[in-house]
């Protein structure tokens, strides 16, 4: 493969990964907050996050089967224009107080949410193996850029109108204008279509059988299923426990950069140490998040639980990725990658559903609610982590 040719198209996406995924950053700030003004019930004010998980997780295979047969850039510019539809629809709601029509925009982000995890394996399309690894990273770490400008968004917009955050949507709408010339100058072929008698890959039953494929999903789930129970009830627990809007958004800043920060290094350190050893590592570090937040409620505590989060997220999830791009064949790359995105993202959604429960409904405090997210955590630790032991301490195929 062309490595100049990857390193552009690399280039590009790392901009897509800065500018247009600044986006999820701002909505995950507010989305919460805003459904809390509109929301008919306490237990729902994090439903419209969880209607974007759960767009993301409906629209995952059908992207998939769609970039399959019409290109990488196809794909993202459609998901640019779902992505600024949903921001309208979500303002709109804002405008009219409609909780109803705040959910239909938010679903309408998550097309835009699935497009943008197809962005880590859009880079190893045209790239050589052994630079795949820093490929996705490198992609990865175009969310700091993303973690500076979406706080910054919620802090200069937030309050610019009477209503609260009409305006943010409003600049989300902005960001994917700049979609259609970031796609214009990416380069990634088109699949050759099907020819009679070429390899059409292993029945689907099969492949979800791989131990490796099966073990990388779950993996991949967990980390990011958790990531986003804690992170979607951090601006309701910060604000809950009096502090303002801009520290819930500064302390999403601080988590969203250490998503994002380790990318410059975590490839290698999966060329080093191994995906496996990686995504255990990332494992034990999200453990770790969940013992600091337990720990109280101070505003440095919940600093440095979300950093870890963050840590944690970038190990798991970029180490999961790549053990899934090492376990199937080119034929069956659209398929396996659009389930692996239905999985992990149906785990995400469910994670999202359960965290304003969790949040508002459990304890009767901000803080017993807090402490029900975090605990949260353990059982699906356990499963990740136990299936990560079994793939690695079982014998290996002569």
């Amino acid at each position: 493969m062309d490595l100049a040719r990857a390193r552009r198209n690399v280039a590009v996406l790392v901009l897509a990964q800065a500018i247009l995924g600044a986006q999820m950053s701002v909505i995950f700030i507010v989305g919460g907050l805003a459904g809390q003004i509109l929301s008919p019930h306490p237990c729902l004010v994090t439903l419209p996050l969880s209607m974007i998980i759960l767009g993301s997780t409906l629209s995952a295979r059908p992207l998939a089967r769609f970039m399959q047969a019409r290109g990488r850039q196809a794909g993202f510019l459609l998901a640019v224009a779902a992505g600024g539809l949903g921001a309208a629809v979500a303002a709109a709601g804002l405008w009219l107080g409609s909780f109803g029509l705040f959910m239909v925009g938010s679903t309408l982000t998550g097309i835009y949410m699935s497009a943008q995890g197809f962005y880590r394996f859009a880079a190893t399309d045209t790239a050589p193996e052994d630079y795949a690894p820093k490929a996705i990273s490198l992609v990865m770490a175009g969310g700091l850029a993303a973690a500076i400008i979406g706080p910054a968004l919620v802090r200069m917009t937030s309050d610019l109108t009477a209503v609260p955050f009409l305006a943010t949507y409003v600049a989300v709408i902005g960001l994917n204008l700049a979609g259609p010339v970031l796609f214009a100058f990416l380069d990634i072929p088109k699949p050759p279509a099907p020819v009679a008698g070429a390899p059409a890959g292993r029945p689907m039953g099969q492949i979800l059988r791989t131990p490796a494929i099966a073990v990388a999903m779950i993996c991949g789930m967990v980390s990011y299923a958790l990531m986003n129970l804690v992170m979607t009830s951090t601006p309701l627990a910060v604000v809950g426990c009096g502090y303002d809007t801009a520290d819930a958004a500064n302390i999403v800043s601080a988590h969203v950069l250490a998503m994002f920060a380790p990318s410059f290094v975590t490839g290698h350190l999966i060329a080093r140490f191994g995906a496996e050893t990686i995504v255990g590592l990332g494992l034990a570090i999200l453990a770790a998040a969940g013992a600091v937040a337990l720990s109280g409620v101070e505003l440095e505590q919940f600093f440095i639980a979300l950093i870890l989060l963050g840590i944690g997220w970038n190990f798991g999830y970029i180490g999961a990725t790549t053990m899934l791009t090492r376990a199937h064949a080119p034929e069956e790359r659209g398929r396996v990658q659009g389930m692996n995105d239905f999985v992990v993202f149906g785990g995400v959604f469910l994670a999202s559903l359960s965290s304003g429960g969790l949040m508002n409904c459990s304890g009767g405090s901000i803080v017993a609610g807090w402490n029900a997210v975090n605990l949260a955590m353990l059982p699906f630790l356990v499963l990740a982590g136990g299936a990560l032991i079994w793939l690695v301490m079982r014998p290996r195929p002569a």
